[in-house]
């Protein structure tokens, strides 16, 4: 009997540390995942606003930073003027090379979800505003370049 209750323990362990596991990865990719709603809110994957769309299709960040445009002929523009790619009316988002870098798939009347190559996804876009699936790719571009630039400032100061 008492062995039996050891084994129980172990498994009851052993499923606890199995569950914490498969949810640090699951949760890691929440991350890389936003939303834009209808009115053009620009959303991580728990609801904590990460910047906008004004109704010239410029995308800001909450302290009103522009991080790209775009313009009439779906050109991507940085806020420096830097052409970081193309945006199609079907919403897919392709480099300067042409590659494509997102793509969208409609998943109901009103949103459209937004795809890497692979097929994973990215988050949702509202049918308004397919034209800034790229604003995912350009928030977390953002994000990379600023945590590099911290380390490398971090790596000067020693």
């Amino acid at each position: 009997m008492k062995k039996l209750k050891h084994l129980f323990t172990l498994a009851a362990i052993i499923l606890v540390a199995a569950n914490a596991f498969a949810q640090k990865a699951k949760d890691s990719t929440k991350y890389n995942f936003i939303s834009i709603d209808g009115k053009g809110g620009i959303h991580n994957h728990a609801g904590t606003k990460l910047g906008y769309i004004t109704k010239d299709n410029i995308a800001k960040d909450n302290q009103g930073h522009t991080l790209y445009f775009i313009d009439r002929d779906g050109n991507v523009v940085d806020a420096k003027g830097n052409k970081l790619g193309k945006a199609a009316k079907n919403g897919n988002y392709y480099n300067n090379d042409g590659e494509i870098v997102l793509q969208l798939k409609n998943v109901d009347e009103e949103r459209c979800e937004i795809l890497d190559p692979k097929g994973h996804s990215w988050g949702y876009a509202h049918r308004n505003y397919k034209l800034h699936a790229c604003a995912a790719h350009c928030f977390f571009l953002e994000k990379k370049k600023m945590e590099e630039a911290k380390k490398d400032s971090l790596a000067k100061k020693q």
